[in-house]
């Protein structure tokens, strides 16, 4: 990142009667545009730091899932070798294996019920974006 440019000074008085409308309104925009610029970094430096956090976030959170994974698989195993103990281990391993099935299918749809809700449409940004556009075409009303 480029460090902003320093601000120019102000005009004095006696060159604020001298100027005419067009410099004037040529140096707003020039200024309108360095504020602009100026704050289109700090936005992203800031989502860049953010995503930074976030992403370490995320891959301890997918750290944890894969522990939680591999406890659910042994606890599975853990619960197949107690139930041989009174039963076939074949039976034993299926009973452990439809109870899996029961929970994912539970939580396939509950998920895809829930999935159907979201509306990926941000609608309060499009209805203000197009407010801002009649405003624009109509800045008096």
């Amino acid at each position: 990142m480029s460090a902003p440019p320093p601000p120019s000074s102000p005009p004095s008085t006696d060159d604020l009667g001298q100027a005419s409308v067009g410099d004037l309104i040529g140096e707003i925009s020039s200024d309108v545009s360095h504020l602009v610029r100026d704050e289109i970094e700090l936005a992203k430096a800031e989502i860049k730091q953010e995503s930074t956090k976030a992403g370490k976030a995320v891959g301890m959170l997918g750290g944890a899932g894969y522990a939680g994974h591999v406890v659910m698989l042994f606890g599975s195993l853990a619960v197949v070798f107690a139930l041989a103990n009174v039963m076939d281990p074949a039976w034993a391993a299926l009973i452990v294996t439809a109870l899996w099935a029961v929970a994912g299918a539970v939580l396939y749809v509950i998920g895809r019920k829930r999935l159907k809700t979201v509306n990926v449409k941000p609608e309060q940004t499009v209805e203000t974006l197009k407010e801002d556009a009649r405003w624009a075409r109509h800045p008096t009303s």
